[in-house]
């Protein structure tokens, strides 16, 4: 990914609605260009889509909380299976360390917080869940910063 690869992204990200051909005259390039580089990117899985981001709070959501499983030996597959089941789970990640996956979940009150995981327990491939209720985001999802960064070069020997 080059400097204009990133400028791209970024600018999509501030002005998501945007056309290619405005997009092209915001970055001062050629639709053409534009309409490549975007199909490129998709391609490569570098943009995963165009849709709105949806606000689960705004959607009736507002309690966050992120629930580490413990899983029985051999069971992976199918504790994902189960967790794919339960709506109020967003994300679902294998993890190393005392967890074996790390679920992002919502739920409307901390009583429905309680029958998700309840949801969670009731397959008998999770064993033990540890739940933290996240109470205010000091740093929402961002990628600009990445994208716009300047690492310096590996060091030669």
């Amino acid at each position: 990914m080059d400097e204009l690869d990133a400028r791209l992204l970024v600018t999509m990200r501030a002005h998501p609605r945007v056309g290619l051909t405005e997009l092209a005259r915001l970055l001062g390039v050629a639709r053409g260009t534009v309409q490549a580089r975007v199909e490129k990117l998709t391609a490569r899985g570098v943009i995963l889509d165009f849709g709105p981001t949806v606000s689960a709070a705004g959607a009736g959501y507002p309690i966050l909380a992120f629930v580490s499983l413990q899983i029985a030996q051999g069971r992976l597959t199918e504790a994902v299976q189960a967790l794919g089941e339960v709506p109020q789970i967003l994300e679902v990640y294998g993890t190393s360390g005392q967890h074996d996956l790390l679920c992002r979940v919502v739920a409307r009150s901390t009583d429905h917080l309680q029958e998700v995981i309840a949801r969670i327990l009731a397959s008998p491939a999770v064993q033990r869940t540890d739940t933290t209720i996240a109470l205010s985001t000091q740093i929402p999802y961002r990628i600009e910063p990445l994208l716009t960064q300047r690492e310096s070069p590996p060091p030669t020997t």
